[in-house]
């Protein structure tokens, strides 16, 4: 297999380095790759072979492969595998691989003809120095942190062991690349472009900084190295580093020129305070911050290289320089910003939306012919697909007649006989008389019926596409009606929800949504650029879906009564006033008296919207039906709170509970977190489009395509039942931290039964444990992760409310204040979080 070149080892072949290694001297030896088997293979250049340094059997199998291949006689051997962390904590893989792994490849190269062994090591071996002081070899060395000492450690033992084998320590600047591929570089890079606040600060002298090194620079030198192999003494450390020393507020400075074309400020902040923040951010909030603490410690680190030595021996300089390549790496980055983040093992999703804003609507510019030729084709479809979609008109005219005549049918024209539940209703609201609200009704179900015919005899034609709108709004007014007109008739109101609510969903949720955008809707991709999911496939709408329907269910119940339509509703738990249980007095009461309709139904239509926007729209209605998706959403989460929060202050305004509402509370509060990933992908929709250019307004009613969107490839329906289950609950998770929080909400609410307080602390403590598992749950949302910091706020009042409300006892008071406690506690760290990503939203989960 050996062609007649020599033969050089590289081992970490498969790395940053050790790939462009194996490239760079492929042309002159012949390359054997030593890498572990997990890793990916290096350059078809050099032979793979697998190993483990941690294992001297594997280490033995290897080198037999390399002399069975190769014979007994190598060139060089450049060893570049080690083990490096960002922790700054000492590991025991240092020690494994970094000092013994070097160790058993030394010993069993004795037993090989070796020219050269070469280590990779590090500049920072060295102590830092100061401006002006060049470090050379000779400089003291400094293993103040693990992986520093590991490369002193292992070159020491170089020294002791390499026997007749001479050896290169390398010790080389920070190395980057055109495209960067520096773990500090790129991140200081991605600070900036994002504009982080933290790009601002500093925690050292903004004159201090490191030397860096191009890739291919690097690889030159260890070219020179191995060609001079047998002219070079047989021991012998060489720095190689570029001789300029760019100081961190220069090169901000130089950042912010280039990626935003102004004056960046950095201001030096303490020590303390950076490794406070550092610490919060790791251990409090559960994050996982780049910035460590002995990053701060080393923030005053100044280094500048003496690099004669290399220059001597290797005839080698720098041909590149940090300053040169910072403008075609920062061209690189804008010219294609998600590439340049996986690139630097960034999080991607950060800048998924900003590249949509630099490219052209795919394929509609490019070819204007073809573009017309395809709006032409959609066209056509769109034609075909309303006449296949008839029969929906078809029924809703159906639907008109039987509303029209269901007057006559229930006999409401001309009833006159209510029951005493209808008189009594009639009498405690100040009601009209039963038998006009009765006529009333009647008329409404009538003209109605009418407007549905004609709106749906219109919806034949595709030139009236309007006429499906109209019926949509007569399709709403039935929703209402009844309850405008505190209708006598239970039928009355079964039949104008049922008629309501399909009319609404076969004129505009099963044909094809009328004014829709011909470019959204031949769009077929469904996932925002930067997410990993679809956020509006009907599995995630699946939950909202379902606990609509419960809530309808409920509210219905209640409307009926408040209606006088059934004579009592059950209550298993809590008792009332006046021969009343709990549900009913806290229905008939005052609070709900407030309101000009029955509230109960208020909130049966409700969740009927809810249902019907739930199942309305494809998976891209992020992006096709933005205004939908708002309404949805307001439905969802701003009447969802408004209404958990009346229902919650009822025991403290009333002095009762009601087990109905708060299986209906309880019912609308879990929507909120799966409604919430989809408003925050409708809305970077609508920002993306607005910076593109495109109309805000007709982007908003009629949506549009997104350059940039992908498509969802995870299974639906047709999903095994636990994919399902995880499928539908995609941007949520649970834990424990929220489980707490929400378990301490639920005891404040009962704390007035647990410890006999009284008002105004009973109150207070039931008020505020509700609001804190509102927060919790939502918060289970991870989008919405943040909001549990308002928690926190709520344990500082459980904190102070002893002191200043009345009403609490000893036991009361102390477990208000663990509570407190305890709440604040839960409430910083992030807890767990999933793979998912969405996209710019990314940065806000914290």
């Amino acid at each position: 297999m050996n062609d007649g070149r020599e033969v050089v080892v590289v081992t970490g072949s498969s790395g940053f380095i050790g790939s462009a290694v194996v490239e760079k001297l492929a042309r002159r030896f012949t390359l054997v790759g030593f890498d572990r088997e997990i890793s990916p293979h290096p350059p078809a250049a050099a032979e793979c072979v697998c190993i483990d340094l941690t294992s001297d059997e594997s280490v033995e199998q290897a080198f037999q492969r390399v002399r069975t291949a190769y014979g007994s006689r190598i060139a060089s051997v450049i060893h570049l595998a080690a083990y490096f962390d960002l922790t700054g904590e000492p590991n025991p893989k240092y020690e494994q691989v970094t000092v013994r792994g070097t160790e058993r490849l030394l010993r069993k190269l004795q037993e090989f003809e070796v020219e050269q062994f070469v280590f990779a090591s590090t500049m920072l071996v060295h102590a830092p120095g100061g401006h002006g002081k060049r470090i050379n070899e000779d400089w003291p060395l400094d293993p103040k942190l693990p992986y520093r000492e590991s490369k002193i450690r292992t070159e020491a033992l170089i020294r002791k062991q390499r026997g007749a084998i001479p050896a290169v320590m390398v010790r080389p600047a920070g190395v980057y690349d055109d495209r960067c591929h520096s773990a500090f570089l790129s991140r200081q890079i991605a600070r900036i472009y994002e504009r982080q606040l933290i790009s601002h600060v500093y925690p050292g002298d903004l004159g201090a900084g490191q030397p860096y090194l191009h890739l291919d620079d690097l690889t030159d030198a260890l070219l020179r190295i191995v060609e001079r192999r047998k002219k070079l003494p047989p021991e012998q450390p060489i720095l190689l580093g570029e001789t300029e020393t760019l100081g961190f507020g220069a090169l901000q400075q130089k950042l912010g020129r280039l990626i935003h074309d102004e004056d960046w400020e950095t201001r030096q902040i303490p020590k303390t305070l950076a490794r406070t923040g550092a610490w919060i951010e790791g251990e409090i909030l559960d994050e996982d911050p780049f910035i460590k603490p002995w990053m701060v410690d080393s923030s005053d680190d100044h280094y500048e290289l003496d690099i004669s030595r290399a220059r001597k021996l290797l005839g080698w300089k720098p041909k590149h320089t940090l300053s040169s390549t910072l403008p075609k790496m920062i061209e690189t980055l804008k010219a294609d910003p998600v590439g340049w983040y996986k690139a630097n093992k960034l999080n991607s999703a950060n800048v998924a939306a900003e590249q949509v804003e630099n490219r052209q609507e795919a394929g509609m510019t490019d070819d204007p012919v073809r573009h017309h030729e395809m709006m032409h084709e959609h066209a056509e479809a769109m034609r075909r697909m309303h006449f296949d979609m008839l029969w929906v008109h078809c029924l809703n005219i159906l639907l008109g007649l039987w509303l029209a005549t269901s007057p006559f049918v229930l006999g409401t024209f001309g009833e006159d006989m209510f029951s005493d539940a209808v008189m009594r209703v009639t009498e405690e609201r100040g009601l009209w008389d039963p038998a006009l609200r009765n006529s009333l009704t009647a008329w409404s179900d009538l003209f109605s019926g009418l407007l549905i015919m004609g709106f749906g005899a219109l919806s034949l034609s595709p030139r009236f596409n309007w006429a499906q709108w109209a019926n949509t709004a007569v399709g709403v007014w039935l929703l209402f009606a009844p309850l405008l007109f505190w209708t006598p008739s239970a039928a009355v109101y079964a039949n104008d929800t049922m008629v309501g609510a399909l009319v609404i969903a076969f004129a505009i949720l099963v044909p094809m949504m009328p004014g829709m955008s011909h470019e959204g809707m031949m769009d077929t991709s469904d996932m925002p650029p930067g997410w990993s999911y679809c956020p509006s496939t009907y599995l995630q709408r699946l939950p909202i879906i379902a606990l609509g329907a419960i809530g309808f269910v409920i509210a219905r119940i209640l409307a009926a009564y408040q209606l006088g339509h059934i004579d009592g509703v059950w209550e298993p738990f809590f008792a009332g006033y006046g021969g009343r249980n709990g549900t009913e007095f806290i229905i008939t009461s005052d609070v709900s008296k407030a309101w000009p309709i029955a509230d109960g139904g208020l909130g049966a239509t409700t969740y009927m919207f809810e249902v019907l926007m739930g199942v309305m729209g494809g998976r891209a209605r992020w992006r096709t039906m933005p205004w939908m998706v708002l309404l949805f959403g307001i439905v969802v989460v701003p009447l969802g709170v408004v209404s958990i929060y009346f229902i919650i202050i009822q025991p403290i305004e009333i002095g009762t509970y009601c087990t109905l509402c708060l299986l209906a509370a309880l019912a609308m509060l879990i929507m909120i977190p799966y409604a919430l990933d989809e408003l925050v992908a409708m809305g970077q929709f609508l920002v993306a489009n607005t910076r593109r250019g495109r109309p805000f307004w007709r982007s908003f009613f009629m949506g549009d395509a997104l350059p940039g969107s992908g498509t969802d490839r995870r299974r639906g329906f047709d999903a095994p039942l636990g994919e399902l289950a995880t499928s539908a609950a995609r941007g949520v998770t649970i834990p424990w931290t929220l489980v707490a929080s929400t378990i301490l909400g639920v005891w404040l609410m009962f704390s007035r039964l647990i410890f006999a307080s009284e008002p105004p602390m009973a109150d207070s403590d039931h008020l505020v444990g509700a609001l804190i598992v509102t927060v919790a749950v939502i918060s289970m949302a991870e989008v919405a992760r943040p909001l549990r910091f308002i928690n926190v706020a709520f344990g500082l009042w459980l904190i102070g409310a002893p002191w200043f409300l009345a009403g609490a006892g000893a036991l009361a008071t102390t477990g208000s204040l663990v509570v407190g406690v305890l709440l604040i506690g839960l409430s910083l760290p992030r807890g767990i979080r999933s793979k998912e990503h969405y996209g710019g939203w990314d940065r806000w989960i914290v």
